[in-house]
């Protein structure tokens, strides 16, 4: 309990987390953390073991049942053993002061924040159970979220959001997930009202190649906008070096009523391959199909495809990935990215992020000229953190970081010849 209580110290008004969480049978590597083969002393007193142990495997999951690379440390936060049980708690609060440049750049100071807590242990034998809560409170920096230039996706006050990234919801995750051992590996199954499908990357916010870059991808929509849906059912197979599943799931984007839990409904659907052939490396490539997405755009569904790849060793996250996001009716809109992080020592980092996307929602107004219209834009992200150690589990990081743009003559008139952005950050985090 008294850990719930030093995450909800974090909750100001965001967007991350991450965990150590096992997709592996024992029979074949310990999972990130494995119980059976743990000192719990070790445990109280600190998070080297969960590190150590997170480094034998291949894997190390990300959100939802997404993989990441095993040699990434998974923002390791507060550890409580009691019996086979261990209880995990990370979160933060991001403060940020955002000056987007251009005739449709806006400035902004807000909080981005999130808080989770994870319980997993044995109910019998060769089978785990895994409980996890994940909370925001970035609905109250509004309904139109921060500014974002070229961002666009969802909705505030009936009107598209466009230049802006949107709050996410105060639930952002409640799941379960059981696994049972097998001679390969293990089944497992999981989901609940808010959980993520398989569908795309592990999402941005608990990517280590996106740690301290303090702005959402502005190809969030094409990559891994189903990380809050509302009602999932993942059922998969896993070993050490790969994992195969499938989610059935909710397709519409959450709605503007940020506090509640929407009514789960299972009318999409996804599949997804996992690939881990070292610890160093992550690959996945999945397809979905998404029924009306967006409210706004009734009748409307989506097929998107995507594949990535990540990269972790010593001080260095980086991840690379391709997004073809198909309308039914309509065009196929592209997306590219390609985000890094580098830990020059333990205090300093710097970051960068390039992306390149098709998009046909710039322009929102039906009788505008430019409506439906689609162009192709770049944007270029670099920026510097540094980390000041606070206690042995709570961190600041504070940093800032500039963004360029490239695109057509043709959005000259509206963004500007060539607009420059700026947010500065201060991160406090329970974990790293």
């Amino acid at each position: 309990m008294k850990y719930a209580v030093m995450i909800a110290a974090l909750l100001l008004p965001s967007t991350a987390f991450a965990q150590h969480q096992g997709h592996d049978s024992p029979a074949e590597a310990p999972s990130p953390v494995d119980h059976n083969q743990m000192d719990h002393g070790a445990m109280e007193d600190g998070d080297e073991i969960v590190l150590a142990c997170s480094r034998k495997n291949q894997s190390s999951s990300g959100s939802g049942t997404s993989r990441l690379p095993g040699n990434g440390d998974g923002h390791a936060g507060l550890h409580k053993m009691s019996g086979d049980w261990m209880i995990m708690a990370h979160g933060y609060a991001w403060a940020a002061y955002s000056d987007q440049g251009g005739p449709r750049g806006a400035k902004k100071t807000f909080v981005q924040s999130m808080a989770m807590v994870e319980a997993k242990g044995p109910i019998a034998n060769g089978v785990n159970l895994q409980l996890r809560t994940m909370l925001s409170l970035d609905p109250l920096m509004g309904d139109s979220g921060y500014p974002n230039l070229f961002a666009s996706g969802e909705t505030a006050g009936g009107n598209p959001l466009v230049d802006r990234q949107h709050p996410h919801d105060f639930f952002m995750e409640l799941s379960a997930r059981v696994d049972v051992d097998t001679n390969f590996g293990s089944v497992f199954v999981y989901g609940g009202p808010v959980a993520e499908p398989a569908l795309g990357p592990s999402a941005f916010m608990h990517r280590g190649s996106s740690r301290l870059n303090p702005e959402a991808p502005i190809t969030h929509h094409w990559f891994d906008s189903t990380h809050i849906s509302f009602g999932v059912v993942t059922v998969g197979v896993a070993s050490r070096k790969w994992q195969l599943e499938g989610s059935a799931f909710r397709g519409r984007e959450p709605d503007e009523r940020r506090w509640n839990i929407e009514n789960p409904k299972f009318d999409s659907w996804s599949v997804r391959a996992s690939w881990n052939p070292s610890p160093a490396w992550a690959a996945q490539v999945s397809y979905g199909h998404i029924k009306e997405p967006e409210a706004l755009h009734p009748g409307e569904d989506e097929g998107r495809f995507t594949s990535s790849l990540s990269y972790t060793a010593r001080r260095l996250n980086v991840t690379g990935a391709f997004s073809a996001k198909n309308r039914k009716p309509g065009e196929t809109l592209t997306a590219w990215l390609l985000e890094a992080n580098y830990d020059m020592t333990k205090r300093h980092a710097i970051f960068g992020r390039f992306e390149n996307v098709k998009n046909d929602e710039l322009f929102s107004k039906p009788l505008d000229p430019l409506h439906d219209t689609a162009f192709r834009v770049s944007k270029f992200t670099g920026g510097y953190g540094y980390t000041i150690p606070v206690t042995s589990n709570v961190n600041l990081a504070v940093g800032g970081s500039a963004s360029v743009y490239a695109k057509p003559s043709a959005l000259d008139i509206a963004y500007g010849k060539s607009p420059v952005s700026f947010t500065v950050f201060a991160k406090l985090s329970l974990g790293h």
